[in-house]
């Protein structure tokens, strides 16, 4: 359909500027009724998208700041893969102390969704130790030495509780923050995992510690070399992981 099922958010809904919004999206900003919002047009599923929806509903009605879905005026979430979201004011955490109230913000996430369904086609990084595909991941175009050393790394996080994972905090463009909230943003690669992929933050802001830092840091650097493969920041990631 296309950016035409705008319409359904009301007939003076208007497109404004393109927004950074990563390869598998076209992100824009758009006026609502004069409201500034985002508007998002991808190729994701309903029942893709119905999982992020119910999770971002659920997590602002619980007092996290994100971009809450804005409903279509007969009350759909979502129309032909677009999506239209709040506007989150501010900017990225700069700062040692900006990452600690990130990482208390994902804690707080964590929390919140303990025993969280899966979202539909995605595995875990425990569930990659059994299966080669889960949605973006391919770990069978990967070589299988780097396949064996991120087997390796995940294997450490086997049997631990899971819950939602923001899937990409460590990037600072998918943080809004100011002097009173963060705001999490881009839930593209929201999925449910060991919540130790969301704690690999920068300054060590989640005061991980031993061991428990260094099975972080290697989780998720194979996280992110298996989804991003094979880009630079692929091969970079994956050099950071343990040769087993």
């Amino acid at each position: 359909m296309g950016w035409e099922a705008l319409a359904y958010w009301g007939k003076d809904v208007t497109r404004v500027e393109p927004l950074t919004g990563g390869s598998s999206n076209d992100v824009w900003s758009v006026l609502i009724d004069g409201r500034l919002a985002v508007a998002r047009l991808g190729n994701r599923s309903d029942a893709d998208l119905a999982w992020e929806a119910e999770l971002l509903q659920y997590l602002d009605s619980n007092g996290l700041t994100v971009p809450a879905p804005i409903p279509t005026t007969d009350n759909r979430l979502f129309v032909g893969g677009l999506v239209v979201m709040n506007y989150m004011e501010g900017g990225p955490p700069q700062t040692a102390s900006d990452w600690r109230r990130v990482a208390d913000t994902l804690r707080e996430l964590h929390r919140l969704t303990a025993g969280w369904p899966q979202r539909p086609g995605w595995r875990s990084s425990t569930d990659l130790l059994h299966t080669d595909k889960g949605t973006r991941i391919d770990l069978a175009a990967m070589p299988s030495e780097a396949v064996i050393r991120c087997r390796a790394a995940w294997k450490r996080l086997e049997g631990r509780k899971t819950c939602a994972v923001h899937g990409n905090p460590n990037n600072p463009g998918n943080i809004r923050m100011n002097a009173d909230r963060v705001a999490l943003i881009d839930w593209d690669e929201a999925h449910v995992d060991v919540p130790d992929l969301d704690l690999a933050l920068p300054h060590n802001a989640a005061g991980l510690q031993g061991a428990a830092q260094d099975s972080a840091a290697q989780a998720s650097a194979a996280w992110e070399a298996a989804v991003c493969w094979k880009d630079d920041y692929a091969v970079k990631r994956l050099a950071e992981v343990r040769a087993v």
